[in-house]
């Protein structure tokens, strides 16, 4: 239910600020649609087309396209005739096994990312990140006793986190788990690399105007087509403000076009321990939820790049975290401390409509 929530803020937001925009005379008109059957949460597509039939066309493809990706990379169910990340774990010590190109693809992103960025972000973290996904589960369904996990536990798993033990044969696109008790867990990059690869095909079929709002990930094709912008104006959630209410709570909206929007925050999936909010970004030297911020908004060209960096960012200390972030060309980033107060590398502020410290 709270990442329903979520996904339904997100789309209010958008359309928040997509609203009000009226379209002048033109060949192109604004169309949305929403589904709600892939990666747990509110998928919304806003486009500009020359017919409803267009749009249509497109919207349909993208819809079939997330269906396909989430079954690719679900780690809780099988389905008939496919091999996903879930078949990749179930064989964890057992053999390699053969996947679509999706899979390898994203696997790959993951792997180099990880070594590129210090290792925060590990898809090996499964077992860590399985045993919180219960406890996190169970607090939600019974709250008066909800609980943490023990460290014990977590350090058990966490020895079998290895990423190089992740083993990827691209000439027989196979995937092995060189140990027992391995799995992987993609949420933290799986849906921003999903909403790349929909958005770099809808492009290519001829989209050339429209938004795909993920849930936290939002990822922009071209400009508006309403003969009255030049940006897409996309709205950052204020964490402190309520996640469903009459009125979207926007921290700051940022201007983009053929870019990618992506939040990782502490309120956006959690439970309560003992009157405190556990939230479900694990760190992996710690074992424990990171305390850093409030949440860290990356914006970068690419959505699977965002998604990453935007988990990266959050699980390490600020200086280090904005030092990150500074080194990589074309990304920009916003963190929410834990006191409201808020940091922007000086490209952010540039495509901030507003910006100021709380």
């Amino acid at each position: 239910m709270k990442r329903t929530k979520i996904g339904l803020l997100l789309v209010s937001v958008l359309l928040f600020l997509l609203a009000g925009c009226r379209t002048p005379q033109s060949e192109y008109h604004k169309h949305s649609d929403s589904f709600f059957d892939t990666f747990d949460t509110m998928i919304q597509v806003v486009a500009y087309a020359r017919s409803e039939q267009e749009f249509n066309a497109y919207f349909q493809k993208i819809h079939a396209r997330f269906q396909r990706l989430h079954k690719l990379y679900d780690i809780y169910n099988s389905y008939p005739g496919l091999n996903n990340i879930k078949t990749i774990n179930d064989n964890a010590g057992i053999r390699p096994v053969k996947v679509d190109k999706e899979i390898i693809d994203l696997l790959l992103f993951a792997k180099e990312w990880y070594a590129r960025t210090g290792g925060k972000t590990n898809i090996a973290l499964g077992p860590v990140l399985r045993i919180w996904h219960d406890y996190r589960t169970e607090g939600i369904d019974d709250p008066e006793h909800a609980k943490l996990p023990p460290l014990k536990k977590l350090r058990e798993a966490a020895k079998h986190t290895d990423i190089n033990k992740v083993i990827i044969d691209t000439k027989k696109s196979t995937v092995y788990l060189a140990e027992k008790g391995m799995s992987l867990d993609v949420g933290a990059v799986a849906k921003g690399f999903a909403t790349e690869i929909v958005a770099r095909e809808m492009k290519a079929e001829g989209m050339t105007s429209g938004v795909i709002s993920a849930g936290g990930n939002v990822r922009t094709i071209g400009k508006p087509l309403d003969g009255l912008r030049e940006y897409w104006s996309i709205g950052i959630h204020d964490p402190d403000k309520p996640i469903v209410s009459d009125e979207p709570g926007i921290l700051a909206a940022v201007q983009v076009n053929d870019a990618a929007v992506v939040t990782s925050g502490d309120y956006q999936r959690y439970y309560i321990v003992d009157g405190k909010v556990i939230h479900h970004l694990i760190d992996p030297a710690t074992l424990m939820p990171a305390n850093y911020y409030r949440a860290v908004t990356v914006v970068a060209k690419d959505s699977s790049l965002a998604d990453f960096l935007s988990t990266t960012a959050f699980l390490m200390p600020y200086k280090e975290s904005r030092a990150l972030i500074d080194s990589l060309d074309g990304v920009e980033a916003l963190w929410v401390m834990p006191d409201g107060r808020v940091e922007a590398t000086e490209g952010m502020k540039k495509i901030m409509k507003s910006y100021g410290e709380k």
